[in-house]
């Protein structure tokens, strides 16, 4: 593991996250993870951020409502795109995302949700902020987004720290 500056890695996360990472979310005994491929990196408040979006009718939307924090974990290095897809589009209500994936969690080091553990950057959140989107300001070229009208709910986090684990690092 090697601690790294957010804005360092941000271009190569960001270039990921729009093809897929992890997003891990921990609330009592109960933790979810699910794919991700929106979110931004950037520095408001005065404070290193990741923003994340999740929309309301999902399992992960529950607890992390009850958290108060979250990981992100950006894959590199590593193929993971059938995990990327099954943890995208199946409920972790209805199946166990880390056993049908073969993934393992590892003790993050600033808060108490874990991460994945393998090879890529990963990203320890606090959550600072948190807004539902609201369809009357959603300008004209988003609203396509939602023909369901699921909106999402934006979580913005503090990043509390970021490191990268390169592919001969996976914990054990």
């Amino acid at each position: 593991m090697k601690q790294v500056d957010y804005l360092k890695v941000a271009e190569k996360a960001m270039n990921q996250i729009s093809k897929g990472a992890f997003l891990t979310v921990q609330a009592g005994d109960d933790l979810n993870i699910m794919t991700i491929g929106w979110a931004s990196i950037g520095f408001m408040w005065g404070r290193p951020m990741l923003t994340i979006m999740v929309r309301k009718s999902r399992h992960t939307h529950s607890l992390i409502e009850r958290s108060s924090e979250f990981t992100v974990s950006v894959p590199t290095g590593i193929k993971m795109s059938k995990e990327l897809e099954f943890c995208g589009t199946e409920s972790g209500q209805e199946k166990d995302k880390l056993k049908e994936c073969n993934l393992k969690l590892f003790p993050a080091q600033k808060i108490k949700t874990p991460i994945l553990d393998l090879p890529g950057i990963h990203f320890e959140c606090k959550i600072a902020y948190k807004s539902s989107v609201d369809p009357l300001y959603l300008e004209e070229p988003y609203k396509h987004l939602y023909p369901a009208k699921d909106y999402h709910t934006i979580y913005y986090g503090e990043i509390a720290f970021c490191y990268t684990i390169e592919k001969n690092e996976q914990f054990e």
